[in-house]
């Protein structure tokens, strides 16, 4: 019971301390971007950190397990589970110098402050789920981006948030389009868990205290002739078993 009031008492401030965040990383964004697009790259990682630091208001404690092979400012492409929005700020702090970017539903890139010019301006994929031909373009050129540029690509295979941190099948059609377009960016494997306890209320209210856990796992180079499917199959069957893991160790905990 003291936690569902404690949740009620930290919901009003976390969601202020949120929105000013998203509203002054607004401001900051455009100078940044007027000096180039790595100073608005700087400008978003720091974003995603200080929207993190606004969820320790509710008590929230973000652990990180992650593989020590794992190289800053290294270009890589990471596929992961998805449980919620607030998996972006909690990837876009662990991988800051990885310069991380997404592929997103196209509709996001309006309205919301911070987030859609990010999306707009920051180098991303945007896509329409209904046109696969579109889709598949804007991932590939995301890819041949990333490789150019040398910044890394976040990509989600479940294509949907998952329900109650269920891990869902993935489509692996966006991912091997990534695979192809960037041949030379090492895989690794992201595993979140407990995003989805934020959302759970649809933030009315914020649950309080929650135990958000995050898995890098160590970089899969690449070569000509590989095996793409068998890379997103692992990196599925990795994310499986740290879920499992982590949620064993969490029943035996008294």
């Amino acid at each position: 019971m003291w936690k569902r009031i404690a949740a009620w008492v930290v919901t009003p401030p976390f969601v202020l301390c949120f929105l000013l965040v998203l509203l002054v990383f607004e401001v900051i964004q455009r100078i940044a971007h007027l000096f180039g697009q790595r100073p608005q790259e700087k400008a978003a990682g720091w974003l995603q950190v200080w929207l993190v630091h606004s969820l320790r208001i509710t008590g929230m404690r973000l652990e990180v397990e992650r593989s020590p092979d794992l190289q800053e400012d290294t270009p890589y492409i990471f596929l992961g589970n998805h449980q919620s929005m607030f998996d972006i700020p909690v990837h876009g702090t662990a991988l800051f110098s990885n310069f991380p970017k997404y592929v997103s539903k196209k509709s996001l890139a309006r309205g919301l402050p911070s987030i859609s010019y990010n999306l707009r301006y920051g180098g991303n994929a945007l896509i329409e789920r209904s046109n696969r031909k579109q889709a598949t373009d804007a991932i590939r050129t995301l890819g041949e981006m990333a490789e150019a540029r040398r910044v890394s690509v976040v990509l989600y295979p479940e294509g949907t948030r998952a329900r109650a941190g269920e891990l869902g099948a993935f489509k692996p059609g966006g991912a091997l389009t990534l695979l192809e377009a960037a041949p030379h960016l090492p895989v690794v494997t992201l595993a979140i868990d407990n995003s989805w306890r934020i959302m759970r209320d649809n933030l009315m209210p914020v649950p309080f205290g929650v135990r958000l856990r995050l898995y890098v796992g160590s970089p899969v180079e690449r070569h000509p002739g590989e095996d793409r499917m068998a890379l997103v199959e692992q990196a599925r069957a990795e994310i499986e078993e740290t879920l499992e893991r982590w949620r064993a160790s969490e029943a035996t905990t008294p």
